[in-house]
């Protein structure tokens, strides 16, 4: 089985280099200043080719991209044009990505919710969702991943399901079809998500961390982990894999700075054991962003004898 690691947004050992340069909104209503946001702009595609140049180098093959890299895009209020006028920039770092063969995805933030019971918040939610996918299609990414919790659980787990659905189904089908959902760490379980893919069709996101915070004490997750990657079909599954902070209950739904070697190990010892699957893309969401990865690697290199393709890539069947 081959592993690939990924890390999300901001490369930590790039000092001053980052994609996530804002200008906020409440200063833009009081300056009106398009300029402004067209430096910022500028600076974070700028910054971002930077980025992915860094791992095409470190053979980093699984990032995720900031949804910060337009600033004011989903603001309605804001018009502005954030395709055409950059194509240089995008064409230039689509021309990175394809040449690395690097898999890239998006995580919209917390304020996107598709199950909202406020219609402001839905609609807001579709029009954050159709800038991922402009900004996706702007890079020439031909298997778009949009990643988003299930959401609210106003009026109880069965009526926010319910929601979900419905709103989903009212999407165009060029956003359904890049929609993934990950179970989170307080109310919605895999079970839900797996629920949620029966009737959607949707792919699911594990994320090891959540599935430790919330899961139903029967609950044994490689019991039906092939089929949480058998809702990938024919793509490569993708999961998310974190430490708690602390022990401490009230600190350990938060990320550690690294990656806990030991836990990781056993994680892929069960799903040596329980999986079929030949690939599987692991984001490392960790706060030390690309230094947990590699610090992860080095530990891996230490305490396993797994076959290392390249820095970030391994096969853990050849020991």
């Amino acid at each position: 089985m081959l592993i690939r690691l990924g890390y999300a947004c901001v490369a930590e050992t790039l000092n001053h280099v980052t994609s996530s340069s804002t200008y906020t909104y409440t200063n833009f209503l009081k300056e009106h200043d398009y300029e402004k946001l067209d430096c910022v702009i500028q600076s974070n595609l700028e910054d971002l080719e930077k980025i992915l140049l860094y791992n095409q180098k470190n053979n980093i093959h699984f990032y995720r991209l900031s949804s910060k890299i337009i600033p004011l895009a989903t603001k309605e209020e804001v018009e502005f044009d954030y395709i055409k006028k950059y194509q240089t920039y995008y064409m230039k770092i689509a021309q990175i990505i394809k040449e690395s063969k690097m898999r890239v995805d998006f995580h919209p933030d917390q304020f996107c919710v598709l199950n909202s019971t406020k219609k402001e918040v839905v609609e807001s939610t579709i029009h954050s969702l159709e800038y991922h996918y402009q900004i996706l299609e702007a890079l020439k990414i031909k298997d778009k991943v949009l990643i988003l919790h299930i959401g609210s659980n106003a009026f109880g787990k069965s009526n926010s399901l319910k929601r979900l659905i419905h709103n989903f189904n009212r999407l165009p089908d060029y956003l359904k079809k890049c929609i993934a959902i990950e179970n989170d760490d307080k109310v919605f379980t895999v079970k839900d998500c797996l629920y949620l893919n029966q009737v959607l069709d949707i792919p699911i996101v594990l994320d090891y961390h959540h599935y430790l915070c919330n899961h139903e004490d029967d609950d044994n997750l490689f019991c039906y982990i092939d089929e949480i990657f058998k809702t990938w079909k024919d793509r490569t599954p993708k999961i998310h894999f974190s430490s708690p902070k602390s022990k401490i209950k009230k600190e350990f739904r938060s990320h550690h700075d690294y990656i806990d070697v030991d836990s990781f190990l056993d994680f892929l010892n069960h799903l040596q054991k329980n999986s079929s699957i030949k690939n599987l893309d692991i984001m490392i969401e960790a706060k030390k962003k690309d230094e947990a990865l590699f610090r992860l690697v080095r530990n891996l290199k230490y305490a396993s004898s797994y076959l290392f393709m390249d820095e970030t890539s391994f096969d853990i069947s050849v020991q």
